[in-house]
């Protein structure tokens, strides 16, 4: 079940996103260093209403943020629509990897681009998350080009 975060929940999200990030650097990748994403990245989603999470009966065990913005970071290149939804830190359990979540995840995002009458939905990652990249395109986005100042692949889906 994927619904909105609450306050309680950040302990939690937290835990995972180091759970998460532990694993990334384990395996060579390198896409979340230091601290982050840290306890103030995901208080900041919360407070503007686009961080949720995904249980599996009383467990937390997959976030995701989805805000209305256009990055700054996404102005060096061109996109294909303007009023976007765009996905952030996207956090699966690593022992619930490969199980769909992810999936789940990037529809539910769909569902909420449509619902808000949104042009597209951005999201971006780290050249060598290719564990990410084939979520994006089995999710159906396609590859818009490379944010060269935050070294990112950028992808978009047209609602």
């Amino acid at each position: 079940m994927i619904k909105h975060a609450k306050a309680t929940d950040l302990d939690v999200i937290v835990s995972l996103a180091t759970k998460t990030r532990e694993n990334m650097l384990l395996n060579g990748l390198k896409q979340w260093t230091g601290n982050y994403p840290d306890r103030e990245s995901f208080e900041r989603d919360l407070k503007k209403d686009g961080l949720y999470i995904y249980k599996d009966g009383e467990n937390i065990i997959a976030s995701i943020s989805i805000l209305p913005e256009n990055d700054e970071a996404y102005k060096e290149i061109e996109w294909l629509k303007y009023k976007s939804l765009v996905i952030h830190r996207v956090v699966v359990d690593p022992n619930k990897q490969k199980t769909g979540i992810g999936m789940e995840l990037f529809d539910f995002a769909k569902q909420i681009g449509k619902q808000g009458n949104y042009e597209s939905i951005k999201v971006d990652t780290h050249p060598d998350n290719y564990k990410m990249q084939g979520l994006i395109a089995k999710a159906g986005y396609k590859p818009i080009g490379y944010l060269s100042g935050i070294n990112r692949l950028a992808y978009e889906l047209v609602l």
